[in-house]
């Protein structure tokens, strides 16, 4: 009745909305909903999107147009012939010397010629142009893919970083409540010796020091607000990171002594190979794209052939702006039309040779970026090691610890020990205990920065040429 008492309290002092998560629980939240990773998967749609811009100029280019225009001063037309003003000589077969041409000619100079145009010009109609020969717009769409490749390397590195905050975030969650757990373990103890202590001195088989001695040692643990404290700031990162409000309690589905089990296959199946480095694999993307951006400035230099038409209708009118005698006539028309660039001043010329300095920039960069992420992996993988080795000491640690303070106990209730050498072997077995889980903690932080450089904590999307 007792146990089944303590248990109905256990589930009544348990909160409704705790959310028990394993790691992998955890990642795949977080990967889902964060909001640093739907900004990520929102540029490799907009960088898609420019690549189908580009693809649309190759296709036909159709508008409608329509124009009007209002005569305000007609043009005025002036012919060599008899009768109008302009002629130098009159016409040929006529005698220019005599009386009466001069009189005629020297009247049409006078006269102010002939008013030509309408009032109103009416232009309505379609123009296309499709192009036939454009290689600059060719290598620009390999230029796109490269920069979609890039967009998706950038996504695909933001899930890894988000990956290793994840981890450290549910490692330290495991490590506050364990640690928690140690704290309050040895608060228990304290507070079972003081209570002994205190039932001695009340049947005077025990001096008043030893009993405030113990009740002070009991004083010292019994708030445990730093442990409890380091679980709320665990719980409070891990969330923020999943992209989830902070209502629900995230409870850790394993504990970190779990992972000991797993910790010597996890380390020989490590590959440390640095080919899927997202820093080296985004500096071999942005290599490529300053060589293809080499070959579109050249390409600038070629011609461009392009097909056009025309079809459209004009009308012309005096008077008002539609009248009934309005006439609409067709006019189509089909060509082609050559681009050929001479000279802009030097600007192609002058990208050409930027392009090329960008990419030998990029080249030296991945140099230096390869030996030092080199570096990197050789120095985490000794961490790594000697965190094992660190593991495989405190374990053995803490069973020693544990069988000194049985042996302890089991003299302290004989009366063959003192409460001094109690108090002892319980710090011994706490500080044990701590450098056990800590260097478990260590382990595992150290083996996700090590997947984060590698790039084998998410696979790779994408394979570099």
């Amino acid at each position: 009745m007792i146990a089944v008492s303590a248990a109905a309290m256990a589930r009544e002092a348990m909160p409704t909305d705790t959310l028990v998560l394993s790691l992998d629980s955890c990642i795949a939240i977080a990967l889902d909903a964060n909001p640093t990773i739907k900004v990520a998967d929102l540029e490799v749609r907009r960088i898609d999107l420019t690549k189908k811009s580009t693809i649309a100029q190759l296709l036909p280019n159709i508008s409608f147009g329509a124009q009007y225009s209002r005569t305000l001063a007609k043009q005025t037309m002036y012919m060599s012939m008899d009768g109008f003003g302009g002629g130098a000589g009159g016409d040929e077969g006529g005698d220019a010397d005599a009386p009466e041409s001069r009189a005629a000619s020297s009247g049409a100079r006078r006269d102010n010629g002939i008013k030509v145009g309408l009032d109103n010009s009416w232009s309505v109609g379609f123009n296309g142009s499709l192009p036939i020969i454009a290689p600059q717009l060719w290598a620009t769409l390999k230029l796109n893919d490269e920069q979609i490749l890039a967009s998706v390397e950038s996504a695909r590195s933001s899930r890894l970083d988000m990956i290793k905050e994840v981890k450290h975030a549910y490692y330290g969650l495991l490590l506050a409540d364990d640690s928690y757990r140690v704290v309050k373990e040895n608060y228990d103890m304290a507070r079972y010796t003081a209570d002994q202590y205190r039932r001695r001195f009340e049947i005077g088989t025990a001096s008043q020091y030893d009993t405030l001695r113990t009740s002070v040692a009991v004083k010292n643990i019994e708030p445990l607000t730093q442990a409890e404290i380091a679980i709320r700031q665990s719980r409070l990162l891990l969330a923020m990171l999943m992209g989830i409000d902070t209502a629900p309690v995230i409870t850790p589905a394993t504990k970190l002594a779990d992972y000991e089990s797993t910790m010597y296959a996890d380390v020989l199946a490590i590959d440390p190979s640095i080919g899927d480095n997202p820093e080296l694999r985004l500096l071999d993307i942005q290599r490529r794209q300053a060589e293809q951006a080499v070959k579109v400035n050249k390409l600038a230099f070629v011609p461009t052939l392009a097909l056009t038409a025309n079809y459209s209708w004009t009308s012309m009118s005096n008077g008002r702006l539609f009248g009934a005698g309005d006439r609409w006539s067709p006019y189509s028309s089909v060509g082609l039309a050559l681009s050929v660039p001479l000279f802009e001043g030097g600007g192609r010329y002058n990208s050409v040779k930027q392009s090329r300095i960008q990419a030998r920039e990029l080249d030296f960069r991945r140099d230096n970026l390869r030996r030092s992420i080199q570096m990197q992996v050789d120095v985490a993988m000794d961490n790594i090691q000697l965190n094992v080795k660190q593991i495989a000491s405190s374990a053995e640690s803490v069973r020693q610890a544990e069988d000194a303070y049985r042996i302890i106990c089991e003299s302290f209730e004989l009366g063959t020990a003192s409460y001094l050498d109690r108090r002892d072997s319980e710090l011994q077995l706490t500080q044990s205990r701590m450098a056990y889980l800590q260097a478990i903690y260590n382990y595992l932080t150290a083996r996700a920065d090590l997947e984060n450089l590698l790039g084998s904590a998410y696979p790779s999307q994408q394979t570099i040429r």
